[in-house]
């Protein structure tokens, strides 16, 4: 053997087969792992492609106009998304049911979840919409089952798809909480996607608790949305994750409204909350503002952080690529482009399946026609009010003034609650389809008796707010109820004037007003109608404006809420 060793010296092969040796066994830094996120918003159980052609900017900053979104589009635009993509993973942010198109709405918005089964979606926040009848029913929707058969409000479960399969996948609210700081669903979920373990946190705003009927999230509270995710994001560093997403229903407010990358012009109320965010949540995917934008915004250590909005109705799938280091837990670069979903990748079979089932069963109802309206619901140029609202608040009054009904004096109404527009057919005609889209949340009617001191004060209330736009805070009034105001004056005193049939309101005197539940409960943060003494139930708003219409009503032209600010 020494001869042996000695003749490799000489030669000097033992150097290089040592040095061969030594190279085999030094650690090798392994490549980044390249995710690819999927993620949309405020899908509103949009089965249908909506009608009519959206605006949006291009990447290249070019406005252009197309036809927009529908579940078999989206699912098959899904698909053609994540081919080539062996690490992918779909994701939401809220709303993807409440305020739904007909087809979708009578059915208590069985087939948008099951189309949303289908279209593989993984994860997904709770928005405000998502309580819309209550946390019980939003329970089901990720459970499944039929209720037991008993109806929810006006509809019943199960009527086609028996027992109604629930959501594969899973529902996540860090800040919806009970008594016991238990939250209705996970907080948070962890996925492995290729070899990278994501945590997704999942939260709805705060402020979803002035957005829905207090009755349908009693028992729960809406907790700090940074604060909320912050401990959240420690407890799965605990955990060991490579990256942490936060999907959250809150948004900003970007100009234009829809764009394929970049954020211009940024506002918003999520703006904040960024701020307060911990660095390493670095990518935030958004909600609630209907917006479509993708951008990197600096964190509170100088990293960026990228934020996305995939808009509304399936518009657009954010295509989000992310380079991830497993070795170290670092997320070495973020991409972002909203994918319009214009049709071009066809439609998925499966979910084209039951969108036409459920169309098909809804036809006969949506094309009743419910009544006629003479003249244009188009609001006139730089009007500040809308024909429509009043018109819903007209015939709430209509439908409550009785004394068998209550003998409501006036009526108000919620802006928020008028969901759509629409134009009457040539003879005038409306139908069950376009009131349902205007109202659909199926509430009821009821009558309060309050002050004329109570109802000064109210109004004062939703002309303080600065959160929402203006027209959205203000209570719409019958016809019968007339108010000014001016918001560059402080707020407590921006109420110029209010009258009643021609009187002022008297502080003294007692009213009594037609509301619907979602009001009455103080949704919309109008407490003081919480406040007020129930007088009298009455019938659903549907039936209300179904039976005004039935008279043929003219419509409204007047403009009884009137904006003297400067």
């Amino acid at each position: 053997m020494g001869v042996l060793l000695s003749a490799l010296r000489r030669g000097g092969l033992l150097a290089a087969v040592l040095a061969l040796a030594g190279c085999a066994t030094l650690p090798t830094a392994a490549p980044p792992e390249q995710v690819q996120i999927l993620a949309f918003n405020d899908f509103h159980g949009s089965l249908e492609v909506p009608p009519g052609s959206e605006e949006y900017r291009t990447a290249a900053g070019q406005l252009t106009t197309d036809s927009l979104g529908g579940a078999a589009r989206l699912g098959a635009g899904l698909q053609a998304l994540r081919s080539g993509h062996p690490a992918t993973i779909t994701v939401a942010a809220g709303d993807l049911i409440g305020a739904s198109q007909l087809s979708s709405a009578l059915y208590l918005d069985e087939p948008s979840i099951m189309a949303l089964n289908r279209m593989g979606l993984a994860v997904a926040a709770v928005g405000n919409h998502e309580f819309d009848k209550g946390t019980a029913e939003l329970k089901r929707m990720q459970q499944g089952g039929c209720n037991g058969g008993a109806p929810v409000g006006r509809l019943k479960p199960c009527q086609i798809d028996k027992p109604f399969e629930g959501a594969r996948f899973t529902y996540l609210a860090a800040n919806v909480l009970d008594d016991a700081r238990t939250p209705i669903f996970p907080a948070s979920s962890v996925r492995q996607v290729g070899d990278v373990k994501i945590g997704f946190i999942g939260m709805t705003l705060k402020g979803t608790e002035l957005l829905v009927s207090p009755a349908g999230t009693k028992g729960y509270r809406f907790a700090d949305e940074a604060d909320t995710a912050n401990a959240e994001a420690a407890r799965l560093r605990g955990q060991g994750v490579d990256a942490i997403v936060l999907l959250i229903h809150q948004g900003l407010d970007p100009a234009p409204i829809y764009n394929e990358t970049g954020c211009p012009d940024l506002d918003g109320a999520l703006l904040p909350l960024l701020g307060r965010l911990d660095p390493q949540i670095r990518l935030v995917v958004s909600g609630h503002t209907h917006k479509a934008y993708a951008c990197e915004i600096p964190a509170s250590d100088g990293s960026k952080r990228l934020v996305t909005s995939a808009g509304k109705y399936g518009y657009f799938v954010t295509d989000i690529e992310l380079s991830v280091d497993p070795a170290s837990d670092t997320i070495l670069a973020m991409s972002a482009r909203n994918v319009p979903i214009d049709g071009a990748a066809g439609e998925q079979a499966d979910v084209a399946a039951i969108v036409q089932r459920y169309v098909a069963s809804s036809a006969s109802e949506a094309g009743r026609v419910v009544g006629t309206i003479q003249g244009s619901l188009t609001p006139p140029p730089g009007a500040f009010y809308r024909p429509i609202d009043y018109l819903v608040a007209d015939a709430q009054y209509a439908a409550a003034k009785d004394p068998a009904q209550g003998g409501a004096q006036f009526a108000l109404m919620n802006r928020g609650g008028v969901r759509t527009a629409f134009e009457p057919g040539p003879d005038g005609a409306v139908t069950y389809g376009q009131i349902f889209a205007l109202q659909p949340f199926g509430n009821t009617l009821g009558v309060l008796e309050l002050s004329g001191a109570d109802l000064v004060r109210g109004l004062e209330t939703a002309l303080a707010r600065s959160d929402i736009e203006p027209q959205k805070a203000l209570l719409i009034p019958s016809g019968n109820l007339h108010y000014a105001f001016d918001v560059s004056r402080p707020a407590g005193s921006r109420l110029v004037s209010a009258t009643l049939d021609g009187r002022p309101i008297d502080p003294e005197e007692k009213y009594r007003v037609a509301a619907n539940s979602f009001i009455s409960g103080g949704g919309d943060g109008f407490d003081f109608l919480a406040r007020a003494k129930p007088v009298a139930g009455g019938v659903s708003d549907l039936d209300a404006l179904a039976a005004y219409l039935a008279d043929g009503p003219n419509a409204p032209r007047d403009a009884r809420v009137e904006n003297l600010t400067p």
